[in-house]
């Protein structure tokens, strides 16, 4: 009797486990870190910022090694242990990793602020600001790794782009001087760098800007890194609707050689709440860059798409913040989107994510609705897909509030209710037809996950991922709607009628 019992539980444990090496799908799986890092916090914790205290990030592939730069936005910081606890602190985080999801703190750039920077910026404000070094940038030329950085006063044109090189990507860093610097008045302000290089033509361009007149490209020398017109400050690649009010800022400029595309990405509104990422593209380097009804993104309205937006699945309190991203390939044909996210409902924690890209078949990028897990690739078919899903649509819609210099709300840290864009549930149900949140019917072919949804057809793409919400492998999928809203999804359940 214990024999045949014995046998057949092991019986029962081998299908299982045959079942499952099927289809992962909803199979357990640990996320990689928690999303709460308050416990590892402290300054002396530094070395355990492997993703945390990531802010305005920029990544750069040198051979197998991904390399991070971000602003040294710290949760808790705590000047005295920065002055007497003899810890190695200073200006630029730096972070790497081989597989984009264990990342290791490297340390600084920067012991202190360049002096000619800090020199201009309070020359032109009165002896204030200066207090940081914001979004860093980091190209190769050759041999060599060149560090574009901003110092400026927050709220205020008073700002410098600098450039450091050095032999290795951590440094350390040799100052070449100044590429633009702004100062009340002008129209444009110089903060978050982005280079790309025109592979045909050579030429390397650097956009920037911000709230302050939009944002800007300025020709560089390649030889140099510095702008190839002494103080030439470029001219506009994109604006916003009520320019003087909403904020947009954080260009970041990719070619993609198979879309034979330059794409530009921005982000939208205040960075502790509704900070989002849109995107143009254009066949130059310096634009113009149309947005996705074709608008030239240099006229003062609102472009689309959007591709994140604060938002929140089950079982999570959520993610606002979600904005200045940098993007950038494996080597493989392969895109990713790094870009911070805030922990709600405060807002205070900054965390890295980092997202898969996938391109619709006419050419536009949307990003996974969870963060990057290197989850194996799995074999999609319409029987995995059927069940019940959470979908978001990111409609981008912020309500009417003053600001001051397009991003602080006074007083207002919190996302309002209305503000962070929450899952529905939709059914997939085996016999093609929706439930839940839509009405209509779905069918996947071609490749492509399609429903139709009244007058309205989604044609999403669908992969497998990690469901970062309830620590297992789920099905994902993303796209974009007719008016260029991302719409997300995940898999939550295979229940289907």
């Amino acid at each position: 009797m214990r024999k045949t019992t014995l046998f057949l539980i092991l019986a029962c444990l081998a299908m299982q486990a045959r079942g499952q090496s099927r289809s992962s799908t909803l199979a357990p799986s640990p996320n990689p870190w928690k999303d709460d890092y308050s416990g590892a916090s402290a300054m002396q914790d530094y070395k355990q910022w492997g993703t945390y205290n990531a802010h305005d990030p920029a990544c750069t592939r040198v051979g197998d090694t991904y390399y991070i730069y971000s602003t040294d936005a710290i949760f808790r910081i705590d000047s005295s242990a920065i002055k007497n606890g003899g810890l190695p602190f200073g200006y630029v985080q730096i972070r790497k990793s081989k597989d984009l999801v264990n990342w290791e703190f490297v340390g600084w750039a920067f012991r202190e602020i360049p002096a000619e920077a800090a020199a201009w910026v309070k020359e032109q404000n009165r002896g204030r600001g200066a207090s940081n070094i914001w979004a860093p940038c980091m190209t190769r030329h050759g041999d060599r790794f060149r560090l574009y950085y901003c110092v400026s006063a927050f709220g205020r044109q008073t700002s410098y782009i600098g450039l450091a090189e050095s032999s290795s990507p951590e440094g350390p860093w040799e100052l070449k001087g100044c590429v633009v610097k702004t100062k009340t008045g002008d129209v444009m302000n110089a903060i978050d760098p982005s280079v790309a290089t025109d592979p045909v033509t050579g030429e390397t361009w650097m956009h920037y800007g911000s709230y302050f007149g939009g944002l800007h490209a300025v020709q560089l020398d390649p030889a140099t890194g510095l702008t190839r017109v002494k103080d030439d400050q470029g001219k506009l690649t994109a604006r916003r609707f009520d320019g003087k009010k909403n904020n947009l800022e954080a260009p970041e400029i990719i070619y993609h050689p198979g879309l034979k595309k330059y794409f530009l990405f921005i982000s939208y509104d205040p960075l502790m709440t509704t900070y989002n990422v849109r995107v143009g593209r254009s066949d130059a380097i310096d634009g113009p860059f149309l947005d996705y009804a074709g608008n030239e993104m240099t006229l003062e309205r609102d472009d689309l798409p959007v591709l994140t937006y604060p938002y929140q699945f089950e079982n999570h309190p959520g993610w606002a913040g979600t904005g200045h991203c940098t993007v950038f390939d494996d080597g493989k044909g392969n895109y990713y989107m790094a870009h911070q996210g805030r922990l709600s409902p405060w807002n205070q924690l900054m965390v890295l994510h980092v997202r898969e890209i996938k391109w619709t078949r006419d050419g536009w990028p949307v990003v996974s609705p969870e963060r990057y897990a290197a989850t194996p690739p799995e074999k999609i078919t319409s029987k995995k897909l059927a069940g019940e899903w959470e979908v978001i649509e990111l409609t981008g819609n912020v309500p009417e509030r003053d600001l001051e210099a397009g991003q602080v709300v006074r007083n207002e840290v919190a996302l309002r209710n209305n503000e962070k864009v929450a899952s529905r549930r939709v059914a997939l149900n085996a016999d093609g037809t929706l439930g839940g949140a839509y009405t209509g019917k779905w069918k996947f072919a071609d490749g492509q996950l399609q429903l139709t949804i009244g007058d309205r057809r989604l044609s999403l793409e669908a992969w497998a991922g990690q469901d970062w919400e309830n620590e297992r492998r789920a099905l994902l999928f993303s796209g974009l709607n007719d008016e260029g809203c991302s719409v997300w999804g995940k898999k939550i359940s295979n229940t289907n009628k």
